[in-house]
């Protein structure tokens, strides 16, 4: 399973640091770093990340031509030039989930980003099943069987006040 860490292990690898560091950017002990590079980076799902993103950054070597903004939307989407809504501007989020969700739906970011926004956002966005306390589970179950039987308790009587004399 290629999880976050290993992710953050693979990129800091690929960016030219040792196997310890690299184990240290993502978040590995200090006192394991070096047994921890080791291990992950004989681990067949950073390999294949590493041999995936190195092939993409080779072919990002490529020269290109100049692309000037203006022409920019001339252009094919396949030439590698993203337009981006404001000219450039970054959004402002005031909502982390409003961020998260953005992140989600952007095709231009790496699916393996987009998958861990979806991840963090889950959780607000849906309960568990079964989430809630022992005693909402006892007072659902109770109204059910209460409900359900002739023997269930009655609803308490209405009391009114009258105040004319």
């Amino acid at each position: 399973m290629f999880t976050g860490q290993k992710r953050r292990f693979a990129l800091a690898l690929m960016s030219g640091s040792s196997q310890a560091e690299a184990a240290r950017q993502a978040g590995y002990s200090e006192k394991t770093a070096r047994s921890q590079g080791s291990r992950l980076a004989k681990d067949p799902d950073i390999v294949a990340f590493i041999r995936k993103k190195g092939r993409a950054g080779q072919e990002e070597e490529k020269p290109q031509e100049d692309v000037t903004a203006k022409n920019a939307a001339e252009l094919p989407a396949s030439h590698g030039v993203q337009q981006s809504p404001g000219d450039g501007v970054m959004k402002k989020y005031d909502d982390p989930l409003d961020f998260l969700r953005a992140v989600m739906n952007d095709a231009a970011e790496d699916i393996d980003t987009r998958k861990d926004a979806a991840k963090a956002m889950l959780p607000y966005v849906h309960t568990k099943k079964g989430e809630g306390g022992k005693k909402d589970a006892r007072n659902a179950a109770a109204k059910v069987a209460a409900s359900a039987s002739k023997f269930g308790a009655l609803a308490p009587p209405k009391l009114v006040v009258n105040n004319k004399g």
